[in-house]
């Protein structure tokens, strides 16, 4: 591990400056819009701290007296910036119920910036626990930690850092090009950018339907590569369940007869007779086994927390000790200096009133009356103890396989249903009708809890490589504050400009008609209307809940009998349950990639320059079709024309399917072998 300069070293130490935090901010709305695009799209996320890393430690280079505290600021804000589009998994829910009919300005700029800062708070007592005295791997802190030993301007540097530096910046810079060209030629129809079969089932295998698909998307590749061989394969896992499993035996005849005779509901009784394989299969799976997911996920989430409450406890208890220690008079080492206590309180109960303000105003513009106080003290409430409790799972679960791999969508569920079922209690007790107006305020009430809880998730995941290169906490921890603003900012720009082009699932349609998927927008809002009409399939839930439970017990087994080599970790096993199978299986295959790259330069000289070289890649892939993704919405909103970049026009046949995966596949193995030659040569 590279060496950094001593925090004691003489001299004024240069770490949270102005230009870092405006270099840090433009990155935020790169890297905002990347990540919300991506969200929609496929339901996930990726960490940007490398990236940014990278990117600052190539423009401060050329400006005199910068150090690597100075980039880890940069890095900071572009972090958590890019984080706070995952608010994006909760927000177009309002859309889809039909309580706006677009994103408003302030007020969603609100939810993200109150509800962001109180994640900032929350995870400052959790640094000691979950970062200083946690034990927790942190595989993207590190990760980031060690970018910048290795290219900060201020680290003693040899010229072979230099070089490293220059080329993972190409390397980024590529990626995202070639990520970008291969999704304009997918929009202008010269391949198909998905590959999907439905079968109907042959009677000896029940009779039923299910499908398979893979979506040619190289943002899909790049997370794939990023979150790792046992998270993947525990997504290939879930979604084995789904379709192999869950899907052909929920549209077997059999099972729907004996479900209607036995009273049970069922969605494939709704459909018309003889409906073919992609209908029948697609609607039982978004209808039906998704919500076995989110029992997954939900009970994987509250395992979590039950594991958590010792380390929650400390970290408050140490954080408290060191705010008395410094009361005394007693100078802290500059690496353990947060922003004091008193100050923490303050700007969280700065906050909670500004949410207090925010939920008054939202319940009288929905007309709810005399029901309004009870919402708005109940909604604090919700926030504080949801909220804290939500920042510690996600803390925790950054902490152990990374930020792009945290629950924060499963948390997002549990969140959604606990507000849900509170929401009914007050409909108890005012008496008011269960109408769109009561779901709308428990998704905004959700949305808070979310930003508390994907700020909290990659904070602490940015508090970590701090650590590591001994940086300020106080000051990253300022840092964190502006990158919540940064990000804030952008995001309803952002989704009216993907609402207006393609719309989302269940919302009004989009120029294009092509709605996002949104997929935790949709479960999410899908909940919420169950819970408070009273129809949601309580049944689907229990039994995801229990086959939760089968896979902790023998995640558990398997971590005890092979020391944490082999894992089956629940929440990602959920995920493959109600992602799309076509993104799922791109991401098993990134996964794929990843690691065959990864074991191939392992034993090289250069092998972890190659390995840090594969994660910018990875990030590259990412950032520039999810750029791409914004650039093409914003111009069918300007042009009003959907097609605008179909010039071939090629139908999605399989001819054009074969074309696409030929395609992906050669540049794929031309990039993995590109990057294996630039890091031989550093």
């Amino acid at each position: 591990m590279t060496d950094v300069p001593s925090p004691a070293a003489g001299g004024r130490r240069i770490e949270l400056t102005l230009r870092a935090l405006v270099l840090g901010c433009l990155l935020a709305v790169i890297f905002t819009a990347a990540n919300t695009y991506l969200g929609l799209q496929v339901g996930l996320t990726f960490a940007s701290a490398i990236p940014a890393a990278v990117i600052s430690m190539a423009v401060l280079r050329a400006l005199r007296g910068s150090t690597i505290w100075e980039n880890m600021t940069v890095q900071t804000v572009a972090s958590v910036g890019g984080a706070m589009s995952s608010i994006i998994f909760v927000l177009p829910g309002l859309v889809m119920v039909g309580w706006w009919l677009e994103f408003p300005f302030w007020e969603s700029v609100m939810i993200c910036i109150l509800g962001g800062v109180l994640g900032v708070t929350f995870s400052i007592p959790l640094r000691r626990a979950l970062v200083v005295n946690g034990g927790l791997p942190y595989p993207e802190g590190v990760a980031a930690a060690e970018v910048l030993k290795v290219g900060s301007p201020g680290a003693e540097q040899t010229e072979e850092a230099v070089r490293e530096n220059r080329s993972g910046l190409w390397v980024v810079i590529w990626g995202a090009i070639v990520s970008a060209a291969y999704a304009l030629g997918a929009a202008a129809r010269a391949f198909a950018g998905e590959a999907t079969r439905f079968v109907s089932l042959p009677a000896s295998l029940g009779g039923g339907a299910t499908g398979v698909g893979v979506g040619m998307q190289f943002a899909l590749l790049g997370a794939g590569h990023l979150i790792g061989l046992a998270v993947g394969l525990a997504q290939l896992f879930g979604l084995a369940l789904a379709w192999l499993i869950a899907v052909p035996i929920l549209t077997s005849p059999d099972t729907i007869a004996w479900l209607t005779a036995n009273g049970i509901p069922s969605i494939a009784t709704t459909l018309e007779p003889g409906v073919g394989a992609e209908e029948l299969a697609g609607t039982v799976w978004a209808r039906e086994v998704r919500f076995m997911g989110a029992g997954v996920i939900g009970i994987a989430a509250i395992w979590t927390l039950i594991k958590l409450a010792g380390p929650l406890i400390g970290g408050v208890t140490s954080a408290l000790a060191a705010n008395r220690r410094r009361s005394a008079g007693e100078t802290l080492d500059i690496t353990e200096q947060d922003i004091p206590i008193t100050r923490v309180a303050l700007l969280s109960l700065l906050s909670l009133g500004g949410i207090g303000v925010l939920l008054a105003v939202v319940a009288n513009g929905m007309g709810l009356g005399t029901a309004a106080p009870l919402l708005v003290i109940g909604g604090l409430i919700y926030v504080v103890v949801i909220g804290f409790a939500v920042a510690a799972i996600c803390g925790y679960m950054a902490g152990l396989i990374g930020s792009s791999n945290s629950p924060v969508s499963g948390v997002g569920i549990l969140a959604i249903v606990i507000a849900s079922l509170l929401m009914l209690v007050v409909l108890g007790i005012t008496g008011l009708p269960a109408d769109p107006n009561v779901v709308a305020f428990a998704l905004i009430v959700t949305a808070i809890v979310f930003a508390v809880a994907v700020i909290a998730n990659d904070n602490l995941q940015d508090l970590k490589t701090g650590q590591l290169v001994a940086a300020t906490p106080w000051r990253q921890q300022t840092a964190l504050i502006v990158g919540v603003v940064a990000g804030a900012l952008v995001i309803p720009f952002v989704l009216n400009q993907l609402n207006a082009a393609f719309g989302f699932e269940g919302g009004p349609a989009g120029i294009a008609d092509e709605p996002l998927a949104a997929p935790q927008a949709t479960l999410i809002s899908a909940l919420a209307r169950g819970v408070i009409a009273g129809d949601l399939r309580w049944d689907l839930i229990g039994i995801g809940a229990a086959i939760g439970a089968v896979i902790i017990v023998l995640d558990e087994v398997l971590r005890a009998t092979t020391k944490n080599k082999v894992k089956l970790p629940p929440l990602a096993v959920g995920i493959g349950f109600y992602l799309p199978a076509a993104v799922t299986f791109m991401l098993v295959i990134g996964a794929v990639c990843g690691f065959i790259y990864n074991r191939m330069v392992s034993g090289r000289a250069y092998g972890e320059v190659a390995k840090r070289m594969g994660v910018l890649l990875a990030s590259g892939l990412i950032v520039g079709e999810s750029l791409f993704g914004v650039f093409n919405a914003a111009t069918i909103v300007g042009t009003g024309n959907a097609e605008w970049a179909a010039v071939l026009g090629l139908a999605d046949t399989w001819p054009a399917m074969t074309v696409g995966i030929a395609v992906f596949a050669v540049l794929t193995v031309l990039l993995y072998g590109w990057i294996i030659n630039r890091s031989a040569k550093v």
